[in-house]
């Protein structure tokens, strides 16, 4: 067995792409919404009418969430975690008691085998009574070892851990690393071969429930060496080994209770009978895992949303400036429409995507990442607006208020613990590239070769060939369609409603520029296409508000019929879409007329000190230190905090 070694890889630009490349799933097996709505096509019988949960789904849901709101609303002090930075020890093992650990495991494990939807609708609820103990629910079954052991793992590996992580044992996910963040191809952490085991050294940083973890899912780098393919690999590590530590337990602005760390590996035999799946595919597992993974997150977002508008609705009537309440001045009133219909289509996107996932009818890869990027940043408006609209109450903290009588309303730690959305399981900025990816697959697929500077003139011309089939077929379809015809869509105008209908007309209208303005942009840059992040950004960014105005449209037309509150469920998708529809017209200003070479010319004359002068007259807090702290591997010099609760 070699030793470790403190180098960390060095790639190149291009290695790391495919790299990346290499861990996406290649074919699209199944139908999508999302890719057709990229491609200009706009298949609304892929989601409605809205597809619904099975009755014995919906008891066994319902059940447990009546069991968990009494557990929140009896046992969680939320002010306690805030105050404490730390969940009590009694609550996490109160959540698992209640089987709270096991949401999503088979019933045949010890779970309560729920659904996406109601384990997205249980998240939801958690993270309203206290976003640190919806963190660590969702860490530990939505990316920790729960999710890609019911995908990849074996018949053995689920009877050996999933019972434990169904009702004992907390689980975390371990990827990133102090120099690694969205980049995995200069991974360092190592797993050696060595007989029946491989042996990991490395240093893992923000393991969310790493502190109190029992089980681990560890990405390392396998050498390649004979009879060993190589690669990232992912492993199930037991957080009590010889050689794990736990060196530090971060802080950070908000998630004050959250449980995350810094851990080393030093010499850590992990059984290869604990390996997931084979070696190489740890980046493939990761991702696939997130594709139904991400979804926790707007799920939260989602429940901060309804949080949101009940403290603005509640606040607002009661506040009076000038005569009358606060929320019926306009300036107040929009942000709180604003809240009201974000909400809703919030609910809409992480219901209907969910429900898709729950059926596997349909690839939801590119969904569940929108719900992502698209929950975050909205949610984190959301709470930025209520902030607003409580004015100075809503920068103080909930304990001064209280301390001075006035209702303890946590509205600035809602804003702090929402920030860190628009970062985890993806940055806005990452999202936008790995959606912008996955919509130009089909214009990849045929003209790739076309636009790479190192494929042959051979690989170019046949690449060429196929570009001009496709094409040929494609772009006419872009030219007309039924958003142009003033009766379709017709079911979504029922008698005493407000019209939706001209809503879905506008997204399918809007699909078709979508693409024929992605297709302008590669036609324009080609091979420079991957380099206009800002330009993708803006692509993903109108996908998302025409995702979110189906989803919206469909949900109300789903109220509706059920006779669910359908009048005003009509009145909240009209209110979205039409709001939605203001920010798609500034996006598509924004595709060509930007600041974005203006902005890489003064990047330069940053990174170059030509504007150090600007900086001057100000005095920088900071301690000295390294920008990333060091990480040679070794035995630990730190004492372990790791605190397994039992």
């Amino acid at each position: 067995m070699s030793a470790p070694t403190s180098r960390k890889p060095t790639v190149t630009e291009r290695e790391a792409r495919e790299v990346a490349e290499a861990a996406r799933e290649q074919d699209w097996r199944k139908p999508s919404f999302a890719k057709e709505l990229f491609l200009g096509r706009f298949r609304l019988d892929l989601i409605h009418p809205h597809p619904l949960p099975a009755d014995e789904d919906v008891q066994r849901g319902e059940e447990f969430l009546a069991k968990l709101r009494d557990f929140c609303e009896t046992k969680v002090d939320a002010a306690r975690i805030e105050r404490d930075a730390r969940i009590p020890d009694d609550v996490i093992t109160g959540l698992k008691e209640i089987g709270a650990l096991g949401m999503k495991i088979d019933t045949k494990y010890g779970g309560l085998g729920l659904t996406q939807v109601y384990y997205n609708k249980a998240l939801a609820l958690a993270g309203s009574a206290s976003p640190a103990i919806g963190a660590l629910l969702s860490a530990h079954q939505s990316i920790g070892v729960p999710q890609p052991l019911k995908m990849f793992g074996t018949q053995e590996q689920k009877d050996t851990f999933l019972p434990r992580c169904a009702r004992t044992d907390i689980s975390a996910f371990l990827l990133t690393e102090p120099d690694v963040g969205s980049d995995p191809a200069r991974l360092a952490t190592s797993a050696v071969p060595d007989g029946d085991d491989y042996v990991l050294d490395g240093v893992k940083l923000w393991t969310t429930n790493g502190v109190v973890a029992d089980l681990l899912v560890v990405m390392a780098r396998v050498p390649k060496s004979e009879g060993h393919r190589g690669g990232i690999t992912a492993f199930v590590v037991e957080a009590g080994s010889e050689g794990v530590t736990v060196e530090n337990r971060n802080a950070f602005m908000g998630l004050r209770g959250i449980e995350n760390g810094v851990t080393r590996f030093h010499q850590v035999r992990v059984p290869a009978a604990h390996r997931i799946g084979e070696e190489g595919q740890g980046l493939k597992i990761a991702l696939t895992t997130l594709n139904t993974g991400r979804l926790s997150l707007p799920a939260m977002c989602a429940g901060a949303g309804k949080w949101c508008l009940k403290i603005a609705r509640e606040w607002s009537a009661a506040r009076e400036q000038w005569g009358k309440p606060v929320a019926l001045h306009e300036a107040v009133g929009s942000k709180i429409s604003f809240i009201a219909a974000t909400t809703f289509a919030l609910e809409a996107v992480l219901e209907l995507s969910s429900q898709m996932a729950d059926e596997n009818r349909n690839d939801i890869r590119i969904e569940a990442a929108l719900a992502k990027l698209y929950g975050s940043e909205m949610a984190w408006k959301m709470a930025d607006e209520l902030v607003q609209i409580r004015g100075g109450r809503g920068f103080e903290t909930a304990a001064s208020l209280a301390a001075r009588g006035e209702r303890a309303v946590p509205a600035e730690q809602m804003l702090r613990d929402l920030r860190i959305n628009r970062i985890f399981e993806g940055s806005t900025e990452i999202m936008h590239l790995l959606i912008a990816r996955e919509a130009v697959d089909a214009h990849l697929s045929v003209a790739g070769d076309l636009i790479d500077p190192d494929k042959s003139l051979q690989d170019k011309a046949k690449a060429g060939a196929n570009a001009g089939l496709f094409y040929a077929k494609w772009l006419p379809k872009l030219v007309a369609g039924p958003g142009q015809l003033p009766g379709a869509y017709a079911d979504f105008h029922p008698a005493g409603h407000v019209d939706l209908s001209g809503h879905l007309r506008y997204v399918e209208r809007t699909a078709r520029k979508l693409a024929r303005s992605t297709f302008y942009a590669m036609s324009r840059w080609q091979g420079r296409m991957e380099t206009k992040q800002g330009f993708l950004g803006r692509i993903v960014d109108i996908g998302a508000e025409l995702f979110a105005m189906s989803a919206a449209c469909v949900r109300a037309e789903l109220l509706r019929s059920r006779g669910e509150h359908g009048r005003e469920a009509y009145q909240l998708a009209d209110a979205f879409c039409r709001q939605s529809r203001i920010r798609i017209g500034e996006l598509f200003g924004r595709l060509w007329t930007n600041t974005d070479d203006l902005d890489r010319t003064v990047v330069k004359g940053v990174l170059g000190g030509v504007y150090e002068w600007l900086e001057q007259g100000v005095i920088d807090p900071s301690d000295d230190g390294p920008w990333i702290a060091e990480t040679p591997p070794g035995p630990s010099r730190r004492k372990n905090v790791h605190r397994p609760i039992r």
